[in-house]
């Protein structure tokens, strides 16, 4: 019996162990991919170049606290990847927006985890199922996240994931 067809048969009966080690086996491998990021500066570079982003906003759909952003968003400033700007109107809000050579860092990572993911993904034999399966999850996270926000009842086992 295969991986998936094990995995798929220890799901039906409620044990998702194997699909936690897998998806924990994918989460470290992709930390360890060489980007020239780490995997936090990765991921706000990625939302504040999706248009300049209000700190408290971006440490909400990070599900991370302010002062974990910032201290990784202050990296970012000092590296020459980020600047933090005022918004016109009302000081007190800050956006952190990225610069040319965050947005060069940021290609530069995307490739480099393009470059370890793809020949994973072909070796599954169908990467295009597997990547609408993770964007499945990735609503579905999304989903999870603003429930818990909405409701105050974010659980703390999870934070980290979404």
């Amino acid at each position: 019996m295969s991986i998936a067809h094990q995995e798929a048969d220890e799901a039906d009966t409620g044990d998702l162990s194997p699909v936690v080690l897998a998806i924990m086996r994918l989460s470290r491998a992709l930390e360890h991919t060489e980007t020239g990021l780490t995997a936090p500066q990765y991921r706000i570079l990625k939302l504040a170049g999706a248009g300049g982003e209000r700190s408290t906003r971006l440490a909400q759909r990070l599900a991370v606290a302010k002062p974990t952003l910032t201290s990784v968003a202050d990296g970012l400033v000092a590296a020459g990847y980020a600047i933090r700007e005022a918004e016109p109107g009302d000081r007190r809000v800050v956006r952190l927006s990225l610069t040319a050579a965050g947005r060069a860092a940021l290609e530069r990572a995307d490739a480099a985890y393009a470059a370890w993911l793809g020949p994973v993904l072909e070796q599954t034999g169908d990467p295009a199922t597997v990547l609408r399966a993770l964007d499945l999850l990735d609503a579905a996270l999304t989903r999870e996240r603003q429930a818990g926000h909405e409701t105050g009842t974010g659980r703390k086992n999870n934070e980290h994931a979404r």
